[in-house]
């Protein structure tokens, strides 16, 4: 079994600022749309907050990259393609395995950038686009189905949900820390998240230094209890009401 660390939403070069944390809810805010879109920030009721987490830079009437998509049949759509996917593809991912998707965020009261996880997506299905396109993607207005974004383009769908709460147990980031340090489970030691193979990233007291870029981080938990047991704690976080 695999687990995928999966960063997506707003940061300093993609919308140029941390998403917010409203009311004590963690709001992914979607990237800029890039090859295709019919959604505005607006259309998902995002309007003022991306405007001020991009310093005006964007507003309601601006495209978004909406993606990872959650349905309210409580699953989760989300297309991945190029480099990413091959790595994807390379670590092995497929059907069972777990996004846990997180981002950049701000402490609502201290406006502390930190990251941290806020949804997942247990996969059930992955389609090739190049194949074909379903007409229930066409119709959800999924970028990845609008526009072929590459050759690989794939869609994962699953279980699915978006955390109502910004516990401190979702935060990945140590306190008072810069947003790459992060404090580990203690299942995960070097060697066990791809990407992250460097001595140097593996610190003591269990942190580890993320690295700045990259989308899709992998660990494979194979049937360790371990990793099992913490991943369920954290679905059953995210799912709390």
């Amino acid at each position: 079994m695999k687990i995928v660390f999966s960063r997506k939403g707003f940061d300093s070069s993609a919308g140029g600022g941390p998403s917010p944390i409203v009311d004590g809810r963690p709001i992914s805010l979607p990237i800029p749309a890039g090859i295709a879109s019919q959604t505005s920030y607006g259309d998902l009721g995002l309007g003022e907050l991306a405007s001020k987490a991009s310093r005006a830079r964007l507003g309601a009437d601006d495209l978004c990259h909406h993606d990872p998509m959650f349905c309210e049949d409580g699953t989760c759509v989300f297309g991945q393609h190029s480099a990413a996917q091959s790595h994807l593809e390379g670590q092995g991912v497929g059907i069972g395995d777990v996004f846990l998707f997180f981002g950049l965020f701000a402490e609502e009261a201290t406006g502390e950038p930190h990251h941290r996880i806020f949804a997942y997506l247990r996969v059930e299905e992955i389609i090739a686009l190049a194949d074909e396109v379903p007409d229930g993607l066409l119709a959800l207005g999924h970028p990845h189905a609008l526009a072929m974004h590459s050759s690989n383009d794939v869609i994962w769908r699953g279980e699915g949900q978006v955390a109502n709460r910004a516990s401190d147990a979702l935060r990945l980031t140590v306190p008072g820390g810069p947003p790459s340090l992060w404090r580990r489970p203690k299942w995960l030691r070097r060697g066990g998240l791809s990407y992250h193979d460097r001595p140097d990233r593996w610190i003591q007291g269990g942190k580890l230094r993320s690295v700045a870029r990259g989308q899709e981080f992998v660990a494979d938990i194979g049937r360790r209890k371990a990793p099992r047991e913490w991943l369920e704690r954290v679905i059953d976080e995210i799912n709390r009401s």
